[in-house]
């Protein structure tokens, strides 16, 4: 494949929290224009893509084929990145399938799939570690790399691995939000001597420019970002370094963990659209379960070196995240990171995860 010329851009999954920094990066520099689909132009995040220029919004739901090829139709490159929370384990597996075949058929030159680690694959198909919404995009990954071997020359495409936003361990309601207990921030979760490889959503914007800058080192690439394998223990103590404010970190039982503040969704179906009769349909405790034991194991890493290299910039310490979070949200008039952490501020924080803002319902 050529290098691309300034080109149109479908993308799915454009309002999530990943979605938002992909296209500024896409169109901050005018050589990508953008169509993104929503099911809702009228919503907060609809109108803050607009106001970045170079943004049309597509009305319609990804679950649905005319709006598909309506979309990908007058593009010539796609991000695809199905929002599981949305849709289930099955659901998605489904149209993340039908989204890769439309795009194909419809002339798309380049898709980049939005990817979520295969954890039950990694951790050796050992259950304990199944995690539905992580499964179902890490199985369409791996299929998509599959089809690329046939179809490269028609329509490229790379997979794009993520994983937990660093976001989530700062904001409210998140499966890692922290609390203020007695003037400590606190973070009690199951996680052991685990590590996460937590991931910036500003550098996301960066990663996924460069797949469509540079197509012919893409394709057929499984590009897996993070920051660095993130501790708890060594957040808390970054915290306290940059804030000058105490932070900890408690080990936590699985059935303390959700007897917590998660307890009134821990029975709900991890997909609000998914089939809560389907004995497949995990629920969020489930599901979750399975997250925190890929972490607590540390069954997923990273490739940091080659990571260096493509971006060479970006964010490589939890401490050096925490500053930047600092120094923005003082410049932002939100305050310092630790005034941030007030529970009256916390609660007029605008939510971070889209599943949250939807109150998990809407269309699939």
């Amino acid at each position: 494949m050529s290098t691309l010329s300034p080109s149109r851009v479908f993308v799915i999954g454009g309002t999530g929290a990943q979605g938002l920094p992909v296209i500024r990066a896409l169109v901050a520099d005018g050589r990508y224009t953008v169509r993104a689909l929503s099911r809702d132009p009228d919503s907060r995040r609809a109108k803050e893509l607009l106001a970045l220029g170079n943004v049309s919004i597509l009305k319609g739901t990804f679950a649905d084929e005319a709006v598909l090829r309506e979309g990908f139709r007058h593009c010539d490159v796609a991000f695809v990145n199905i929002d599981g929370f949305n849709a289930g384990e099955k659901n998605e597996m489904y149209w993340a399938i039908r989204s890769y075949e439309i795009a194909l058929e419809e002339g798309v030159r380049f898709l980049v799939y939005g990817n979520l680690d295969y954890g039950l694959k990694k951790a050796g198909y050992d259950s304990r570690f199944r995690t539905g919404h992580y499964d179902g995009k890490g199985r369409i990954g791996e299929w998509i790399l599959f089809q690329n071997q046939v179809n490269r020359d028609r329509m490229g495409a790379a997979v794009f691995t993520t994983g937990p936003y660093m976001e989530m361990a700062i904001w409210p309601m998140t499966p890692m939000s922290p609390a203020l207990e007695d003037g400590v921030l606190t973070w009690r979760v199951p996680l052991g001597e685990g590590a996460v490889p937590h991931v910036a959503l500003e550098d996301c914007g960066h990663y996924a420019r460069w797949l469509f800058d540079h197509p012919e080192r893409a394709n057929g690439m499984n590009l897996e970002v993070a920051i660095e394998q993130v501790a708890y223990a060594q957040l808390a103590a970054a915290f306290e370094k940059v804030t000058g404010h105490p932070a900890r970190y408690i080990d936590t039982d699985l059935e303390t963990y959700w007897n917590g503040p998660l307890r009134a969704s821990a029975g709900r179906p991890a997909g609000y659209n998914a089939d809560p009769t389907d004995k497949s349909t995990m629920s969020f405790r489930d599901n979750f379960t399975g997250f925190w034991n890929l972490w607590k194991h540390q069954v997923i890493t990273r490739d940091y070196a080659l990571l260096d290299e493509i971006h060479p910039g970006r964010i490589k310490t939890v401490e050096q995240w925490l500053r930047r979070q600092d120094e923005q949200g003082r410049q932002l008039g939100k305050g310092s990171l630790w005034e941030r952490m007030q529970p009256e501020n916390m609660q007029r924080t605008a939510p971070l995860l889209k599943l949250v803002e939807d109150r998990g319902q809407g269309a699939l």
